[in-house]
């Protein structure tokens, strides 16, 4: 027990005095924004996707958007996060000339990536919808993009919000490999405070609990918005 206590006075005495209170702090709204973002991308990229690939394929373009859909979905799905990190900021960025920094390169990098898995989450929401309803919206004169907007994706959702809960869980858990592009995440900051007291064990352990935490307010979160939407429907 003296061993660990001489750690912990070393990981208080680095957190506190050397500041390293302030590069977690740092670390961990670079860790929810850019799983934030990434989900929020995620969610515009994958219901865009998720449409045009339950649209009917009668037609040339449609049977064409469905075909880049689904290589998008292939290429994300089929290589590593850390792969697509590396492609985007090392060899992506340069041969067109943009500069930004490693957080943004996250951010759209986790939201790309995130769309091609809530495309699926979302294609299989859209299809547990009864066909009864976009039919209904048809019938009083709406487009087939207004039926889906205003009648099937929104019952769509509340059948993945679970799913889409777990896929946020796992932006968060994979905003560890950030620190390849140069981003300074949770990772980065618990690395530091080891690296200059020499000792790993407490500051793991600290960004271990730190990460089960977000993950059970996440969870918590979730079962508070399927409570509500479960009580709204029976009002209605």
């Amino acid at each position: 027990m003296g061993n660990f206590d001489q750690k912990v006075n070393k990981f208080i005495e680095i957190f506190v005095e050397q500041n390293g209170y302030a590069k977690v702090i740092q670390g961990l709204q670079n860790t929810l924004l850019i799983a934030v973002t990434g989900l929020i991308i995620g969610i515009i990229v994958g219901t865009l996707i998720a449409t045009v690939r339950v649209l009917p394929k009668y037609k040339t373009l449609p049977k064409v958007l469905n075909g880049i859909c689904s290589f998008y979905v292939a290429l994300f799905r089929g290589t590593p996060m850390v792969v697509q990190l590396l492609v985007f900021y090392y060899v992506l960025l340069p041969i067109i000339g943009l500069k930004i920094t490693g957080v943004q390169v996250a951010m759209l990098v986790f939201g790309l990536n995130s769309g091609a898995y809530i495309s699926e989450i979302m294609r299989s929401g859209i299809q547990s919808v009864d066909s009864g309803q976009m039919e209904a919206g048809r019938a009083v004169g709406l487009s087939f993009g207004t039926s889906m907007m205003k009648i099937v994706i929104p019952q769509a959702v509340k059948n993945i919000l679970p799913t889409l809960g777990n896929e946020f869980i796992s932006l968060i858990k994979e905003t560890s490999v950030v620190s390849f592009v140069g981003a300074a995440d949770l990772y980065v900051a618990f690395n530091y405070i080891g690296t200059n007291s020499y000792e790993f064990m407490v500051p793991y352990l600290v960004m271990a609990l730190i990460y089960i935490a977000l993950v059970l307010i996440i969870s918590l979160l979730i079962k508070l918005m399927e409570r509500s939407l479960k009580k709204s429907d029976r009002r209605n």
